[in-house]
């Protein structure tokens, strides 16, 4: 009966020890999420920049509209780069890291039992219970229940840096859409400044909410935080604009 009682425990450390890598993994999702809002807010930013840096300096609405697509494109490309670059040092890392703990999981395999039951002693269980679990886990599949349990990563599942990078490019480019479309594509000429400038706004403020919600954060202060490192942005790129732009000769 207690051995049977026994088990019941070990079961239910096994799924508290899954539930523990659940969120692990949850967290990673949200990473990447506000990866994504963070690169469009970089496309807007940037571009928008640009783009009030070349008005002010009175370039005409053609190369307006050539300055911000170099803009998008650049910008998108060096965004997949520095996350390409990023995700496969991340990827490159995790494959050595398995490869450790698969060697010592080869050669001391009882001290690897007794570092895996330590861990779950750390998050809260007996150690009778501990050394239960990481013994069935172990039985199981003894290089998954480290890899989730002191790396936090699956032993099969690794990071893509292709799909990093594309996901970067589309954010960076989606974003730097909204000043290049508003900037240059308003029928009224005499609006299109106040016209990107709202629309940076909204679509900044936007941005920030979203963020501020998966942090879990005030979502005015972020929305303000936001908002105003833009109208900065768009401010001084306008003026250094009109300063450089009127010593340039014609």
């Amino acid at each position: 009966m207690a051995k049977k009682n026994k088990s019941a425990f070990a079961v239910e450390g096994e799924i508290i020890a899954t539930e523990e890598f659940q969120k692990s993994s949850m967290t990673q999702k949200l990473n990447w999420l506000r990866a994504g809002v963070l690169g469009a807010n970089d496309g807007i930013v940037s571009t928008a920049g640009l783009i009030f840096g070349v008005a002010g300096a009175g370039a005409k609405p053609d190369a307006i509209f050539v300055a911000g697509v170099a803009a998008l494109v650049a910008g998108s490309i060096s965004m997949a780069g520095g996350e390409y670059t990023s995700v496969s040092a991340q990827k490159d890392s995790e494959i050595a890291a398995l490869a450790t703990e698969h060697k010592q999981l080869r050669d001391n395999p009882e001290a690897e039992l007794r570092e895996l039951a330590w861990f779950y002693e750390q998050k809260g269980m007996s150690p009778a219970l501990a050394k239960d679990v990481a013994e069935e886990l172990t039985k199981k599949d003894a290089l998954r229940a480290h890899a989730e349990a002191e790396l936090g990563i699956s032993h099969e599942d690794h990071v893509s840096p292709t799909a990093a990078a594309l996901s970067s490019f589309v954010a960076f480019a989606a974003g730097s859409l909204l000043p290049l479309l508003t900037a240059t594509a308003t029928p009224w000429a005499d609006l299109r400044i106040p016209f990107t400038v709202g629309a940076v706004i909204v679509s900044l403020g936007l941005t920030g909410f979203v963020a501020a919600q998966i942090g879990g954060a005030k979502p005015l202060r972020a929305i303000i935080r936001n908002v105003l490192v833009s109208l900065l942005t768009m401010g001084v790129t306008y003026g250094i604009g009109m300063l450089v732009g009127g010593g340039i000769p014609a």
